[in-house]
Parts: C-alpha cells; sequence; structure tokens
C-alpha cells in the first residue's frame, strides 16, 4: 500500500463530491474559528490588560484596607477604614520605609459634575501631585494642583479629555468653576486624552485628597496608599517595612490579624494572567462542543459514502485489497475532510480576530493589537484531526468488513 496513491484517491473522492465534502465540513469550520477567534481575542485582551497594569510602573507598591481578599465573599474587606492619616506619616518617615521615594494616599469615588446646564458623571481621585509620575497624567493645558493646595484643602480640579468635551465643548474650561456637591471647584488643568484602560481619566476629575475628604466623600480615611520605591530591588525589603510600620501603627502583633494587605504589579499581573488564561480556555472549550457535532456529521456522510461505494469496494477486495487497506483508505478520508475544516477555520478565525482589532482600534480609544493565537490554531487542526479519526473509525470498519461478492451484487 503506497501512502501517496490513498492520500491522491482519498482526496479525489472528496473532490468529486466537493458540494458535499464542504457542507459536512461546515461545522467544523465553525467550531474551529470559534475557538480560533476566542483565544486570539483571549490573548489580546491579556495582553491589554496586563500592558495596563505595567503602564503604572514596576517600583509601585499599593497598600490596601482590609484583608486580602481570598474569595468573593471577602470582596467587603476592600471597604475597610484602617488606612488613615497617621499611617501615610509613618510610611514617609525615612526611618520607616528607607527604600520610599515616593507614598502617596487616594481616595476614590464617583459623583456628578456640572458647569451650566450641563451635567455629567464622573470618577474622582483625590490624590497628591506625585499622581502625575505615578501613573503618567500630566495635564495638557493648564496646571496640576500642589502639595500647598492639598495642605490648604484647596477647592481646585484638574479634569479629564471627556468631562472637557461633554461640560465644556469648544469652550476653554481653564479658570471656569466646576460644580460638585453643591461646591465650587476652580478647574486648573485639563488632562491630554490617554483613552480606556485601568483607569479612565478621560471621565475622571483630579482634585486634592483633603479637599476630596472634607468636601465630597466626608471620610477620614483612604481607599488606598501608593509607594513608590527608588528601585526595583527594593521591593521586597520595601514590603517588608511597608507591613511592620503599619503593624505599630495599627498595634498589631500577629500577622494574620492584619487589616491591610500590600499589592505590587507582579500580584495584579500573576492574579489577570490566571484568570484571563482559565476564561478563555473555559470558552474555547465550549466552542469546541459544535466540533463534536461537526463529527457526528462526518461519520454520517461517510456512512452514506460507504453506502454508495458498496461496488467500488467489492472491486477492490476482488482484485486483492485487504480489509485493513479499505479501513485506511476510508479513515484517510475522514481525516482529510476535518484537517481541511480545520484549516479553512482557522483562516476564518484569524481573520475575524483581525477584522475585530481593527474595528475595535478604529472606533473606541482602545489600543488593542491583533495576537495571531498560536494555541488556538493548533489545538482547533489537533481536535479537528481527531474528531476526523474518532468519528471516522466506524464508517472505515463497515467498509473493511463487506462481503466482496455481496458488494459486486449491490445494486
Amino acid at each position: 500500500m503506497h501512502w501517496k496513491h490513498v492520500i491522491k484517491t482519498s482526496l479525489t473522492s472528496l473532490r468529486i463530491n466537493r458540494s458535499r465534502s464542504l457542507l459536512t465540513i461546515a461545522g467544523m469550520i465553525i467550531g474551529v474559528a470559534s475557538i480560533t477567534l476566542i483565544m486570539s481575542l483571549g490573548e489580546g485582551a491579556q495582553a491589554f490588560i496586563l500592558g495596563q497594569v505595567q503602564g503604572i510602573g514596576s517600583r509601585t507598591i499599593a497598600v490596601l484596607p482590609g484583608r486580602q481578599p481570598t474569595s468573593p465573599a471577602d470582596t467587603a474587606q476592600l471597604f475597610s477604614d484602617s488606612l488613615k492619616q497617621k499611617d501615610v506619616e509613618a510610611l514617609q518617615k525615612k526611618e520607616n520605609v528607607p527604600e520610599g521615594e515616593l507614598v502617596m494616599p487616594i481616595v476614590l469615588g464617583a459623583d456628578t459634575a456640572s458647569y451650566g446646564n450641563e451635567t455629567y458623571n464622573i470618577t474622582l481621585f483625590g490624590a497628591t501631585e506625585a499622581i502625575q509620575k505615578i501613573l503618567d497624567v500630566y495635564p495638557s493645558s493648564g496646571n496640576f494642583y500642589t502639595d500647598d493646595d492639598v495642605r490648604q484643602y484647596g477647592s481646585v480640579i484638574v479634569i479629564g479629555n471627556k468631562v472637557k468635551e461633554k461640560l465644556f465643548a469648544d469652550e476653554d474650561p481653564i479658570g471656569k468653576k466646576l460644580r460638585i456637591k453643591g461646591k465650587n471647584f476652580r478647574i486648573i488643568g485639563v488632562l491630554p486624552k490617554k483613552g480606556s484602560g485601568l483607569f479612565d481619566f478621560d471621565g475622571a476629575a483630579l482634585l486634592p485628597y483633603t479637599t476630596a475628604q472634607q468636601y465630597i466623600f466626608g471620610t477620614k480615611f483612604f481607599n488606598r496608599v501608593v509607594v513608590q520605591v527608588h528601585s526595583e530591588d527594593e521591593i521586597t525589603s520595601a514590603i517588608v517595612n511597608i507591613e511592620n510600620t503599619l503593624r505599630d501603627s495599627h498595634g498589631i502583633t500577629d500577622p494574620s490579624k492584619d487589616d491591610f494587605f500590600v499589592e505590587t504589579p507582579a500580584d495584579v499581573i500573576s492574579r489577570l494572567g490566571v484568570v484571563t488564561s482559565a476564561l478563555t480556555l473555559l470558552l474555547a472549550s465550549l466552542a469546541a462542543i459544535s466540533l463534536v457535532v461537526g463529527g457526528i456529521g462526518i461519520m454520517n456522510i461517510m456512512l452514506v459514502s460507504v453506502t454508495e461505494r458498496t461496488r467500488e469496494i467489492g472491486l477492490r477486495k476482488a482484485i486483492g485489497a485487504t480489509e485493513k487497506e479499505i479501513m485506511i483508505q476510508f479513515l484517510i478520508e475522514a481525516i482529510l475532510l476535518t484537517f481541511i475544516g480545520g484549516m479553512l477555520g482557522v483562516l476564518l478565525g484569524v481573520s475575524l480576530s483581525l477584522l475585530s482589532a481593527f474595528l475595535v482600534n478604529h472606533f473606541s480609544t482602545v489600543a488593542w493589537s491583533f495576537i495571531f493565537p498560536i494555541r488556538g490554531a493548533l489545538l482547533g487542526i489537533g481536535v479537528s484531526v481527531s474528531i476526523g479519526l474518532i468519528f471516522g473509525i466506524y464508517p472505515a470498519k463497515q467498509a473493511a468488513k463487506k462481503n466482496p461478492i455481496e458488494a459486486l451484487r449491490f445494486e
């Protein structure tokens, strides 16, 4: 038996029934295309999210209130009021955290801002001027508030590009008054258009954290404290010093009783990578169900093909073909059918993924990268060929078992 002859014969058979072959593998094409598209979009989403996290900087450490969540039920811990001004002052002391270059408290929230007859829901970031350096949010026009504004509870605010467009249109907002919670805030700066990301600064406003606490949120605690160290090599020692400093500040002697927890961008990246990978694989597994349905269709068509070619099988056996050769012939046809379906599915999935990336970049502010899903392509083709092998065995055996004399008599 020559493999070259077997493959050539199989391709000829599939070509003769071209329309039926294409309709048979339609389910396979859709299934593989879905897997490829999902894997590509999943990897693109992972790259986008991780890129945003990395943009915060590898030298930053975030201190969050409450115990670190280990399950959805622990999420409420994030709203603890355990981080206060005395903690920030303790972290700012060089003898406590010598690795610290910048220490920045943050308060977060949302409210409605108004100017004239226009209103817009905005995200509010209360921080120090260090937020410019840590999160790269320098104004494109005007100025940023200073540490004096923080100390004096200054009623000044820096707005995002989208806030400017929604409330002021073509009017220059610098020097104008933005009204939030019944209080007027003088706009001193406008941020450049940054696009959607981990933090949507386009639809946000930044102001001194003391002002935000006093006039908007009415709180005396922080949602988080960010510490930026001098170098990445100091991250580990800085975390130890931060934890010891806060335990002393809170009177905690047992680390298991900590009412705060520490995160680095590396920790966030690790967790997000696991979550996005798991989600991608789950969705790809669901899409793979259609391949099983396609496999059943292939088995059905192959059984029809065996019946139609009964005389051909009888003739081959009469001139010396063995059962093994007949079985391999039909098995190769099934595998070729699914392999072709897998290849077409990969091409379709990649094309759709490329189109999706183009549309996202063209019609939104998200910088989305197209990533060729090597794993998705290999998985799709591998599964489709396996489906052809599994669902092709039964029809192939049925063909091989036919009696040559009865097959020749078949009408």
